[in-house]
């Protein structure tokens, strides 16, 4: 059994691409999530809160500028990209605001992952993403409210509530109940928790890619373009930023995953909750493409550094 869920948690990204596909396909596979895409969200962190080690931060936590450089680099450079992607193209104004909201988003815990298998600095990929996490119900939707309100309006407490119910909440019920746990049961959750993870993202997303079948048959290779080139401008501008911040090849190397790599599921969490089918497409398709680029990215560097 233990086997079946370290398969699916290392095939997030083939199965989130098999998931995408078959809620194209046949969207009504994946539409009964309609009523209960949250609660998978609130799964996903929770599984996370269960596995997330604050001995794994000690280290890290003396360094606060590294951390704060790259929480306001990720907050700063991808609102800002996003935002740019909207403003410069001729998207519905649904769709834009879906690229605005994606930026907005923080990082992805599954960078954590990927860090860990590029080589990266681990400790730090988890503290970034887990402030910047813990940020999230406040600065997110300031941020979508300050950008994105140029498109339409924004419901500030709306999504606030949100992030708070199905981000923070969860979060840190698992980690309180890890706290709890013996040795045994946390090796058990270490095994468990990223499944139940790769199994909600993979649901979010093709759900959102179902409930947009007939939009992504009309405009959706001109999004997966803009959402290739963000992606690629978001590992770009981390790798540059943390270079000219003096970091390290490892932190260097870190920050352009944690940048890159957005919580896009949140994303089309927050935009399936409060706006259209039409504004989570975006952060659907940004989830699918930046999972299969950073595994790629990820056997690179694992073929690196056998040489």
């Amino acid at each position: 059994m233990l086997f079946i869920f370290r398969l699916i948690a290392n095939g997030l990204a083939p199965l989130t691409l098999i998931g995408a596909i078959a809620a194209y396909i046949h969207p009504p596979l994946f539409l009964v999530f309609k009523q209960s895409f949250l609660w998978f969200f609130a799964a996903t962190m929770f599984a996370l809160g269960l596995v997330l080690k604050p001995e794994d931060m000690n280290d890290t936590l003396k360094h606060p500028r590294r951390i704060g450089l790259g929480v306001l680099t990720q907050y700063s450079v991808m609102p800002l990209l996003g935002f740019a992607v909207a403003f410069f193209t001729d998207l519905p104004k649904e769709i834009a605001l879906g690229f605005i909201i994606v930026g907005c988003a923080p990082g992805a815990m599954a960078s954590n992952v990927i860090v860990y298998l590029a080589g990266g600095a681990l400790a730090f990929s988890i503290a970034l993403t887990t402030v910047a996490t813990f940020l999230s119900p406040l600065v997110t939707p300031s941020l979508v409210e300050l950008l994105g309100g140029v498109f339409m309006p924004i419901p500030f407490w709306g999504m606030m509530k949100t992030i708070l119910q199905t981000v923070l909440l969860p979060l840190i019920a698992g980690m309180v109940l890890r706290h709890f746990m013996n040795n045994t049961l946390k090796k058990s959750a270490s095994d468990i928790a990223p499944a139940i993870a790769a199994i909600a993202i993979i649901i979010i997303c093709s759900y959102a890619v179902a409930a947009n079948q007939e939009r992504i048959a009309s405009v959706g290779a001109e999004i997966l373009l803009l959402v290739v080139i963000l992606n690629a401008l978001g590992y770009l501008a981390g790798w540059f930023a943390a270079r000219w911040f003096g970091f390290d090849h490892k932190h260097q190397l870190t920050l352009a995953i944690e940048i890159g790599m957005q919580n896009a599921g949140l994303g089309v969490a927050l935009a399936l909750k409060h706006f259209t089918p039409e504004t989570a497409l975006p952060g659907a398709l940004f989830a699918v493409w930046c999972i299969l680029t950073s595994a790629g990215a990820t056997s690179y560097f694992r073929f690196k550094h056998r040489e």
